[in-house]
């Protein structure tokens, strides 16, 4: 980002909230609360305002706390000990999460959607003794022959004795462990520290303000008259929170704010124009998918979604049509985007409101305590306009994962394995990724994960899956199979019983010669996309 734009000198000097300092050859915020739960506890300033809202159920800042409290004097864990998150986004998930902290424990963000083989191994890999889970989540893990304990979220203590916390970590100590995957397709915990979700946290809040500055200029108004204009925001959570995303941007930093959150349990358009008309809801971050279709139900059932003033979006680029469609039914809203990933606690890039809509096709500019880099294969950084692999660096980004492999250099440089380039300004353009990954609805499906699963299965002998644009869900996930004596249903339901829904392909082909190769005597997806419309057309 542009460090000569006087708003940003003004945020992030000294003696200013988002003051920068230099630490270990990065910029941290000076000001960063030294863990999680402090950042956490400083949002008891906001007492009787409305928190959480999920149906018929509302609780307060003040009700939220003292059930954070009473499950935290149930949880008996000692200082570091990790335990498992394990249920669908809902009021006890954010408590669970909280206790936890509070407790001094370190919560492991378990993928609600998969399988009870997935869950087991998961939870077994991080050593997870403990685990908070809703109904169907505890079924998955007994029948997956968990043995260590499970509090149920329905039995969640109502009241409790007043909880002291331990000792406060050290701000490098683990925070929180989040779920994500390499080119192997073997799942990996991205251990995140106090200093890197702090720091994620404090970067969403500072693009927040560079907003009502600029809005400010704009309006020829001093930012504290906006800001005395600014009632409580709304935000509708519909990322899941195992996500970096609804970790962050949908429960944390509203936490903060002293937002309220309105959670769906699962997505729906229907629910979600319900729910946005009738909280008046002010924020909404969702993939371009979920805009796709609540914008296709509000126009059929002509919902009133005005209360929308900050959209933004993430996961998978937003299509220019889509954008014009956002902007003709929520003209006053601000739209905004980004780019980041589990290991760097968040977006690293933004870009909100005109700095967004100046350059639509780029993820964001970098933001000022981050460094990036687009690098050649050889390791040279490459020029200003010239494509790469992104690399970055900065407080955010996190050092290890749970099986002890590191997640940055000697030099603290985190390779993204997404390939980009950045302009003059600082913009980001993503343009590819290294990873053998496909994104499908905002969620990240491996294709080697994919691929070993179906490997096992009898009968197959060459197999291959990649991603081919959809209208609705960004990208599908296909398969090409050399397995002359199956049919596509029973491949499809041999992945349906070993991972998650979302992971199972969406059409299988068939082929009966060798699957195409590069030099490298690598399957060659690009050829085999080539081959995808003929090849669907022998499948129908």
């Amino acid at each position: 980002m542009n460090t000569n734009d006087p708003i940003i000198q003004a945020l992030t000097a000294r003696g200013s909230p988002f003051e920068l300092v230099e630490r270990g050859g990065t910029q941290h915020f000076a000001n960063a609360p030294r863990s999680l739960d402090q950042l956490i506890e400083g949002a008891k300033r906001h007492g009787e305002k409305t928190f959480l809202i999920e149906g018929e159920r509302r609780l307060t800042f003040d009700d939220s706390f003292a059930l954070r409290d009473a499950l935290a004097s149930e949880l008996s864990i000692e200082p570091g000990e990790r335990v498992a998150i394990c249920m669908r986004n809902r009021i006890e998930w954010i408590i669970a999460f909280m206790a936890v902290t509070r407790a001094g424990g370190v919560p492991v963000l378990v993928n609600s959607r998969s399988s009870a083989s997935e869950l087991v191994r998961a939870i077994n890999d991080i050593e997870c003794e403990l685990v908070l889970a809703d109904n169907q989540r505890a079924e998955f893990l007994r029948d997956g022959s968990f043995r260590g304990r499970i509090i149920d979220a329905d039995d969640f203590p109502a009241k409790g004795a007043a909880f002291e916390p331990p000792s406060p970590p050290s701000p490098d100590d683990p925070a929180a462990i989040l779920f994500t995957s390499g080119t192997s397709g073997t799942v990996k915990g991205a251990v995140l520290s106090h200093t890197n979700i702090a720091s994620g946290i404090m970067t969403m809040q500072m693009a927040g303000l560079m907003v009502l500055h600029n809005m400010a200029k704009r309006f020829g108004v001093p930012v504290e008259q906006l800001l005395a204009g600014i009632g409580q925001q709304a935000v509708l959570l519909v990322y899941p929170l195992f996500h970096i995303s609804g970790l962050g941007s949908a429960f944390l930093s509203p936490l903060v704010a002293g937002s309220k959150i309105v959670i769906l349990p699962r997505w729906d358009a229907a629910e979600a124009a319900r729910a946005i008309a009738a909280e008046k809801v002010t924020m909404f971050s969702a993939v371009p998918t979920m805009l796709r279709d609540i914008l296709k139900y509000a126009e059929v059932a002509e919902t009133d979604l005005s209360s929308l003033r900050n959209i933004g979006t993430g996961g998978q680029a937003l299509p220019i049509n889509l954008l014009d469609q956002i902007r003709q039914v929520c003209p006053d809203a601000v739209l905004g985007t980004g780019y980041g990933l589990t290991e760097t606690a968040g977006s690293v890039s933004m870009a909100v409101g005109e700095d967004f809509l100046r350059k639509r096709s780029a993820a964001g500019r970098v933001m000022p305590n981050v460094e990036m880099r687009i690098t050649a294969p050889d390791g040279r950084e490459l020029p200003d306009g010239e494509a790469g692999e992104i690399v970055v660096r900065g407080p955010q980004v996190a050092s290890r994962y749970w099986d002890g492999t590191r997640a940055i250099d000697e030099d603290g440089w985190f390779r993204t394995g997404d390939i980009g380039y950045l302009d003059e300004e600082r913009y980001l353009f993503v343009v590819d990724r290294l990873k053998d990954m496909v994104i499908s609805g905002g969620e990240n499906i491996y294709c080697a994960e994919v691929e070993r699963v179906l490997s096992e299965m009898s009968g197959i002998s060459e197999c291959a899956t990649f991603g081919i644009a959809d209208e609705r869900m960004g990208e599908a996930l296909v398969a090409v199979v050399k397995a002359p004596d199956l049919d596509e249903r029973a491949i499809i339901q041999h992945v349906e019983t070993r991972l998650a829904r979302y992971k199972v392909p969406t059409r299988v082909a068939f082929i009966d010669a060798p699957l195409p190769r590069n030099d490298l005597d690598k399957v060659d997806k690009i050829r085999l996309r080539e081959m995808w419309p003929q090849l669907a057309e022998k499948n129908p």
